[in-house]
């Protein structure tokens, strides 16, 4: 492969995988006319999202998880604390889902880098102009590929549901002291994207072409974006690196200090409601800071692809 055409390759990839990440960093998931809480599993090693296949190996499903949290010694809080796992396009009837198992918690904390205190009305915010560059391209994708968006849907007006973020000003002074810059993130974009041309395969570039061309796109695009969301752990490991990042590191403490906050106001029972990409560094932050232990997987249809 000449420079050029390794140009075009991480050009095309990067593309991808941002597309991916614009999808797991800032609102959520879902649809189903069926959503199905699966058997408890022994979540030892928890994971946050799965593509499901049928017997001829075709993509059928995204799901997401919620993994329960309970005391892992005698003497950490008696509470219960469920990682909701959230990619931030999905089916109507997973977010219908959401508002009703999110009734049943004491507190939900939500994601959204937010001045403190936000509420999002119900519908999602309506005025011109509103959102980012993110929020737009994830609109974008519900469009294309039938989905719902996650801030249009949930309720966030219920009383329970609490913002647990950083601020803008917060979230640009944790970048600043951090010496972080969004040409960081595209560096190790970069280098992920390297390192899986050097593992082999075409990255998904030819499938997602075929479907553009699919006689039922929505669903043949569906599928090929499930499949890269298998890709997302190892996406966010590199984004946050050996010493952490403001992206996820630095919102996940944010989080747990509205957590701490949550119990110590007797809440027994607490959500908390994050994308995907952030639960394996707020499940061990969770073991080290709150002695909690994963007790049970239960796992939520998103995407329906039958």
């Amino acid at each position: 492969m000449n420079f050029y055409n390794s140009l075009q390759y991480f050009r095309r990839r990067l593309c991808l995988l941002l597309a991916v990440f614009g999808l797991t960093l800032t609102a959520n998931v879902a649809w189903g006319a069926e959503v199905v809480a699966k058997p408890a599993e022994n979540p030892a090693s928890a994971k946050y999202l799965r593509v499901v296949r049928d017997a001829q190996d075709r993509t059928i499903g995204l799901e997401t998880a919620i993994v329960s949290f309970g005391p892992a010694t005698p003497d950490a809080a008696n509470v219960q604390v469920d990682l909701v796992a959230a990619v931030h396009i999905a089916d109507k009837g997973y977010y219908q889902e959401l508002n009703k198992r999110f009734a049943g918690y004491d507190a939900v904390l939500y994601e959204l880098v937010a001045p403190e205190g936000t509420r999002i009305p119900k519908g999602g915010r309506k005025e011109k102009g509103a959102g980012n560059v993110l929020s737009a391209m994830q609109l974008g994708m519900k469009d294309l590929l039938k989905l719902e968006f996650q801030l249009e849907q949930v309720d966030y007006t219920r009383k329970n549901l609490i913002h647990a973020d950083l601020s803008p000003e917060q979230f640009v002074k944790s970048m600043r002291d951090r010496q972080e810059g969004f040409g960081d993130i595209f560096t190790r974009l970069l280098a992920y994207a390297l390192a899986k041309q050097v593992q082999g395969g075409d990255g998904g570039e030819m499938q997602l072409l075929m479907a553009m061309f699919d006689k039922n796109r929505s669903l043949a695009l569906k599928r090929a974006m499930a499949d890269q969301f298998q890709e997302v752990e190892g996406m966010m490991a590199v984004l946050e690196g050996p010493k952490g990042s403001t992206l996820i590191g630095e919102r996940n403490k944010r989080a747990l200090e509205v957590l701490k906050t949550q119990i110590a106001a007797g809440k027994k029972k607490v959500a908390i409601f994050y994308g995907g990409g952030h639960m394996a560094d707020m499940e061990k932050r969770l073991h080290a800071d709150f002695s909690l232990k994963p007790n049970r997987t239960q796992w939520l249809q998103a995407w329906d692809m039958k």
